[in-house]
């Protein structure tokens, strides 16, 4: 007789956004995208037991919500709803990835919370199936689920998964503020480009990084501007973008950098109290 799995422990990684492309905005009060979106290294760590009865959640962030408002939370309720299965679950959550950068953590932990769910209670739930109950979680949650580099359109939740041509190597730097997402898209088509900083396509490894959400937040927030010329000025850089929303920016480096020296020449030159990581892209 098989033994149950009473217990998992899954890892949510965070993502970048390698090109973002607004079309124009949606009757439904969203806007209409196309983003190349790859998961990187940087990884949330979720413990999750059978409980006996509910739904507990815990995590080490004090300042991540812990009941509704959190998307882990709202997976777990998504899931059992789903499955007419008696809630009876513990989640605990250690935050690596910081919130409202851009990163999609907590996308990432809502679809890992899913994902670890139907393998734990043998819900055998299609990665499709599984896709629609992210849907209406977040616009990201659906990108994933499938635990894969994707081209994501809509408004991010028709997923195409694709394969990068190579692995990237990745420095992430974000000052101690947070950008809204909804703030940034809702200023996107009054938006005006700051004089002397670049927003065209950087062609680096085959790939074209481009983000037209640069423009609105960059003209509220120039000093994610500054921190993007900076990078592109650097002769270890290849591309510099913004990741989402903000307000994380991140370089794709040169093939055999010290991007941890980088890293330190960058909080010397911008700001000492940068949180910076270096990573890189997988799946």
């Amino acid at each position: 007789m098989t033994e149950k799995i009473m217990d998992m422990q899954v890892f949510a990684p965070a993502k970048i956004n390698l090109s973002l492309k607004i079309r124009g905005p949606r009757s439904d009060g969203f806007h209409e995208i196309e983003t190349l979106i790859a998961p990187i290294s940087l990884l949330d760590e979720i413990k999750i037991d059978k409980s006996k009865k509910g739904i507990e959640f815990h995590c080490d962030d004090s300042s991540v919500p812990v009941g509704d408002e959190n998307l882990a939370v709202r997976a777990a309720k998504a899931f059992f709803a789903a499955t007419n299965i008696e809630p009876a679950v513990s989640i605990e959550l250690k935050k690596k990835i910081p919130h409202s950068a851009g990163l999609g953590g907590g996308s990432s932990d809502a679809a890992s919370v899913l994902l670890a769910l139907n393998q734990l209670f043998e819900a055998n739930l299609p990665r499709e199936t599984l896709s629609g109950l992210a849907e209406a979680i977040g616009s990201d949650v659906p990108f994933f689920i499938f635990q894969s580099a994707a081209l994501c359109k809509g408004r991010g939740e028709l997923v195409t998964p694709l394969k990068l041509q190579q692995r990237l190597s990745i420095l992430l730097l974000k000052p101690d503020f947070s950008v809204s997402s909804a703030w940034a898209y809702s200023r996107w088509e009054d938006s005006r480009e700051i004089p002397g900083i670049s927003y065209v396509p950087q062609v680096f490894t085959g790939q074209a990084f481009v983000n037209d959400l640069e423009r609105p937040v960059f003209e509220k927030f120039v000093f994610l501007a500054q921190v993007k010329a900076w990078l592109l000025k650097q002769p270890e850089v290849g591309a510099a973008l913004m990741s989402g929303s903000g307000s994380t920016v991140f370089a794709v480096t040169q093939r055999n950098v010290d991007v941890e020296l980088l890293a330190k020449r960058a909080k010397s030159a911008l700001d000492p109290e940068l949180w910076t990581c270096a990573c890189e892209t997988i799946g």
